[in-house]
C-alpha cells in the first residue's frame, strides 16, 4: 500500500474510528474492489448496501453522462422542473402502493429522516415521537434523538425533546401511542440491532394503533429499501403500508441520495404555514436524480429482487458452521451472528487478508454483516461464502 497516502489519509482527513479498515482503492467495478497494489477484494457489504446494482454500473454511469452533459445544478430543491427528478418521482409513485405518491428527494437517508421527523410534526401540529430502542437512524442531531442507545446520545446532549422509546416487537409497547404523538418512527427491519425482522403482523399492528390517534407511522427503508429484501421496499413483506417511507443508500447506485415519500395530502403540509418549510441546495439534483432512475429500471427490469430470495436461501445453506449460531435477515441483508463479538472482529479482519470484504454492524458486535451488491453472481456468492468457511476452521 502506499505508504504516504496512508500517512496523509490520517493526517488531513478526519476517521471514524480509531483502526479504519485502511484499504487503499484504485478502482472498483461490479462485486470487485482493488486496491493500488493491484489486490481485489470481493465486496460482501457494497458500501454498506448502497452500490445495489454493482460498483461503477455501465447504465448509471451512462446517464450519469448524458445528465452532466445537459445541465447539473441549477436550483434549489422544488423551484425548477427538471426530468430525471420527475421522472424518477413519477417511476416511484407507479410501482408504490397505497397513497405513497409523493416524493421529496435530499442528499442522504438521514436527511431524509429529518425531513420526515417536521413533516409528521408539521401535518399532526403534535411533536412527541415515538422510537425503538436500539434503533439506528443517522448521526445528525434529530436522527440521533431517535437512537435507543444512551452511551451513543450522551457525548451529544442535549438533543431534540419529546422523544419517547418502545421495544421493537413488543405489542405490549404499542399502548404507549396516544393522541399527543406525531408519529412512530421505527425501521422495516431493525439494521444495526441485529437484522431483526418485525414479527408477524407487527408493523400492522403500529399502523392500526397510529390510525387510531391520529399519528402517523414512519418506516426507516433506508437499508431495506430497493429490492434488497426481495421486494421494491421491506414493508411490502410485512402487509403493512405506513404513511411514510425514509430511504437512501441503494437508490443511487453508489451516487448519495435520500428520499422520502409519502401522500400529496401529507407532502403539502411543508410548502405553507410557512413556506420553505423544508429546503435542500443539492436534494434532487438532476445527474444523481439521473444515476438514481437509471438504478431503479434495473432494479425493477431486471432478476435481481427475485434473485436475492434465491441467494438468500443459498447462503443459508451454505454457510453452516458451529461458530456461526444465527444468520438473520431477509434476502441479501443477512448477518452471521457468531459466538462471540471477539470471533466476528476475527472473521471480519482476517476476510479482508483473503481479500473478502465484510462488515460489522453498529449495536449487535457478534454480528458480521453479508449485504453485497444486488447484481453479485452466484458464482460469487459461492466464492466469499468459501473463505468464509475456510477462515472458520481456524479461528
Amino acid at each position: 500500500m502506499n505508504k504516504v497516502n496512508t500517512s496523509d489519509f490520517q493526517k488531513y482527513q478526519a476517521q471514524t474510528t480509531p483502526d479504519p479498515l485502511m484499504i487503499n482503492v484504485a478502482e472498483a467495478k461490479g462485486s470487485y474492489i482493488t486496491d493500488k497494489n493491484g489486490k481485489r477484494y470481493l465486496d460482501f457489504v457494497a458500501g454498506v448496501s448502497a452500490c445495489s446494482v454493482g460498483h461503477c454500473n455501465d447504465e448509471v454511469i451512462e446517464a450519469i453522462r448524458k445528465q452532466s452533459r445537459l445541465y447539473m445544478h441549477v436550483m434549489v430543491y422544488g423551484e425548477f422542473i427538471t426530468d430525471p427528478s420527475l421522472n424518477l418521482a413519477k417511476l416511484l409513485s407507479e410501482n408504490l402502493p397505497g397513497n405513497l405518491n409523493c416524493t421529496y428527494f435530499t442528499n442522504s437517508g438521514t436527511e431524509a429522516l429529518e425531513g420526515a421527523m417536521k413533516l409528521a410534526r408539521r401535518f399532526t401540529g403534535r411533536q412527541k415521537i415515538i422510537a425503538a430502542k436500539n434503533a439506528y437512524h443517522g448521526s445528525t442531531m434529530g436522527a440521533l434523538t431517535l437512537m435507543g442507545l444512551e452511551e451513543k446520545k450522551k457525548p451529544f446532549e442535549p438533543l431534540i425533546p419529546e422523544v419517547e422509546f418502545i421495544i421493537y416487537n413488543s405489542i405490549e409497547d404499542i399502548d404507549k401511542i396516544d393522541n399527543k404523538t406525531s408519529c412512530v418512527i421505527v425501521e422495516a427491519i431493525q439494521g444495526s440491532a441485529g437484522f431483526i425482522l418485525p414479527k408477524k403482523d407487527y408493523l400492522k399492528k403500529l399502523k392500526i394503533k397510529c390510525k387510531e390517534v391520529g399519528a402517523l407511522l414512519i418506516l426507516d427503508e433506508i437499508q431495506t429499501g430497493i429490492g434488497r429484501t426481495g421486494k421494491l421496499f421491506g414493508f411490502e413483506n410485512f402487509d403493512c403500508i405506513p404513511d411514510v417511507i425514509v430511504y437512501g443508500k441503494g437508490l443511487g447506485g453508489g451516487i448519495p441520495i435520500g428520499a422520502f415519500t409519502s401522500s400529496k395530502k401529507i407532502m403539502d403540509s411543508l410548502h405553507k404555514n410557512p413556506i420553505l418549510g423544508h429546503i435542500t441546495t443539492f436534494g434532487g439534483n438532476p445527474v444523481i436524480t439521473a444515476a438514481a432512475l437509471q438504478t431503479l429500471k434495473i432494479v425493477l427490469d431486471s432478476e435481481v429482487m427475485t434473485n436475492t430470495l434465491q441467494y438468500e436461501r443459498f447462503i443459508r445453506n451454505k454457510l453452516k458452521h458451529h461458530l456461526i449460531k444465527e444468520i438473520r435477515g431477509l434476502g441479501l441483508m443477512l448477518c452471521l451472528i457468531m459466538k462471540d463479538s471477539e470471533t466476528a472482529d476475527k472473521l471480519v479482519l482476517k476476510a479482508k487478508e483473503k481479500g473478502l470484504i465484510l462488515f460489522w454492524l453498529l449495536i449487535e458486535k457478534r454480528a458480521v454483516r453479508i449485504t453485497p451488491p444486488l447484481t453479485i453472481s452466484k458464482k460469487e456468492l459461492s466464492e466469499g461464502c468459501n473463505i468464509i468457511l475456510d477462515l472458520l476452521d481456524t479461528i
